[in-house]
């Protein structure tokens, strides 16, 4: 077999089936995909995000099917998303995921997971334990794009955190961020959404409500990727606050950037994570993810998939590559 099955982009979804299977080339596994999560990123390359023409997805679990003689072969992994050169400036100060060179899974230069197979170098394969079903591994890279927040931000249990947003990332932030002790509130538009956060002990907020505490939070979080949620974000801040931003914007924007030197507000910028304390988390049933998939839709029926997550509102959808 030469040829594969992929979703692919190129001003129109399509489902084909003549793929050239990836040669694998030295340093790289060939994974055969069990199971794929459409997130954000996925949905914004349909509206031109960086121009990606291809087979697009990042969020996975699969085999590793090649090298034979590699001592990855046969096991159930996950993957890191960056392909990195090794050796421009942010690869010499251990900064790979800002690697001069990268390419980037399903977004730049390297085609995605949204196929039966996909290649990615074996020093970004992780192992999956036993305990981690395939349906929670395909949350660990949101996770831990997630956890990176508390990688980044030293957030004290004494501190007041607001979360904007309660989509897919949304939901996995608050969850992460609840670990921390700290004093959290999730804003978002959905009471459906925000009802399940409640359950577990959250305070949540709609976003028109007079009760969102203006002006009140050391940290806030912002992963709406929209304008309307930055600006929310800023409202929300203490002078002298943090605005952490999970999620780009589709179209350039032009903000009043006067009160935030005047408040002199921080602004992080938060993308990708780390796989292992992800994996341990899921391994050890701190973090429920499985309540967050909506659908899941053999690779035959990608392009409803596709649709399906690009509603408004709509949970995690997943692709199944049987």
């Amino acid at each position: 077999m030469d040829t594969m099955r992929g979703l692919f982009w190129n001003g129109r979804w399509q489902l084909r089936h003549d793929l050239p299977l990836p040669e694998v080339p030295p340093g790289e596994a060939l994974i055969r995909i069990r199971l794929a999560g459409i997130c954000g990123t996925d949905l914004a390359i349909a509206r031109g995000y960086l121009n990606f023409q291809g087979i697009p997805g990042h969020e996975f679990v699969g085999d590793v099917v090649a090298p034979q003689d590699s001592a990855w072969h046969g096991r159930r992994v996950v993957g890191e998303i960056n392909g990195v050169c090794g050796t421009c400036p942010p690869c010499q100060r251990q900064e790979q995921s800002h690697c001069l060179r990268r390419t980037t899974l399903g977004i730049r230069g390297r085609q995605g997971v949204f196929a039966d197979y996909c290649l990615l170098p074996l020093a970004n394969l992780h192992a999956v334990p036993e305990a981690i079903t395939d349906t929670m591994a395909v949350f660990v890279e949101p996770l831990a794009a997630a956890q990176e927040i508390v990688q980044q931000c030293h957030i004290r249990p004494t501190d007041r955190v607001m979360v904007v947003g309660d989509g897919r990332l949304g939901q996995l932030i608050a969850r992460v961020l609840r670990l921390t002790g700290c004093d959290l509130t999730v804003v978002g538009h959905h009471p459906d959404k925000l009802q399940p956060l409640a359950k577990m002990g959250m305070s949540t907020c709609l976003e028109a409500s007079s009760a969102m505490g203006q002006g009140s939070a050391d940290w806030v979080v912002e992963c709406t990727g929209r304008l309307a949620g930055w600006e929310t974000a800023r409202r929300l801040v203490r002078p002298r606050g943090t605005i952490v931003l999970k999620s780009t914007l589709p179209e350039k924007a032009l903000l009043d950037t006067s009160a935030w030197v005047v408040d002199e507000i921080t602004v992080r910028g938060s993308r990708c994570g780390p796989f292992p304390p992800a994996l341990r988390l899921l391994a050890a049933g701190l973090i429920p993810v499985t309540d967050l998939v909506e659908e899941v839709h053999p690779l035959s029926d990608g392009v409803t998939a596709m649709e399906r997550a690009g509603r408004h509102g709509a949970r995690k959808v997943l692709i199944r590559m049987d």
